[in-house]
């Protein structure tokens, strides 16, 4: 009995551990082998955007700008990523605008990105609220008439002509942290104060009520640039926000 059932194993053994490579492209997810690589695949898929955004911040020319951080441009390169899987972007969306609030507000600390070019299309002053700081940055609030910037992730909405002249509505997409800024009326809009002029004699621009205001000749081209449907997103290293807003998280935990 044992030698009949011998050969019959050894056969059998060898009849199912092979595949054509032509059933393997029919039926590819049929094999346990391609299922164990797309469970890899789907796990690498945050770090592979890390990676993705250190390429892109490898190809952006900073000469004769002021150099971006690269830990801000992948913070910012996630939450843009995280909102494009939401539908919160248009799938071609590719502009991403940075303000880095950690920054002096006598440094350029606007970078509108093209991220498909891989280039700086502006590189600019930008005023945060009253109460929020002197030259640098230090408190945020999503209430309304506290006059202090919001950190977080915007989308760019479309545009107006009021007090401050050519405006840019912006909708805040991080619960508790900016998403009053339409009832606040945190729009980005040109300002005198956000001057070289003005640093020369105040060792610091002005501040808005909460706006990021940029210098009046950049506004209009700035606007028509970012304006309908893009990403906007004033960094601050402010650790509760960072633990906690949605769109920096890791992609599966969207």
């Amino acid at each position: 009995m044992k030698k009949v059932l011998l050969p019959l194993i050894t056969v059998l053994f060898f009849a199912t551990s092979f595949y054509k490579l032509e059933d393997l492209e029919k039926n590819p997810t049929e094999t346990p082998l391609n299922k164990q690589t797309q469970n890899l695949v789907l796990k690498a898929e945050p770090s592979s955007t890390a990676k993705y955004a250190e390429e892109i911040y490898s190809s952006i020319s900073f000469d004769n700008i002021n150099r971006l951080q690269s830990e801000v441009f992948s913070k910012a390169f996630l939450g843009f990523t995280n909102l494009k899987k939401e539908g919160k972007l248009d799938e071609d969306s590719h502009l991403l605008t940075i303000c880095d609030f950690s920054l002096s507000s006598t440094e350029k600390r606007l970078w509108v990105i093209d991220l498909n070019e891989k280039k700086v299309l502006y590189n600019s002053l930008v005023a945060h609220g009253k109460n929020t700081g002197e030259e640098f940055a230090q408190k945020f609030s999503n209430t309304e008439s506290s006059l202090q910037s919001s950190l977080g992730f915007f989308i760019t909405e479309s545009t107006y002509n009021g007090s401050n002249g050519y405006s840019l509505k912006l909708e805040g997409m991080d619960s508790g942290y900016n998403d009053a800024a339409f009832r606040r009326a945190i729009v980005m809009h040109g300002a005198d104060y956000v001057s070289e002029g003005f640093i020369k004699n105040q060792k610091r621009i002005g501040r808005s009520w909460g706006c990021p205001a940029v210098p009046r000749a950049l506004a209009e081209p700035i606007i028509n640039t970012i304006k309908g449907k893009n990403c906007l997103f004033i960094y601050y290293p402010d650790n509760q926000y960072l633990s906690s807003s949605k769109w920096l998280k890791a992609e599966e935990n969207i």
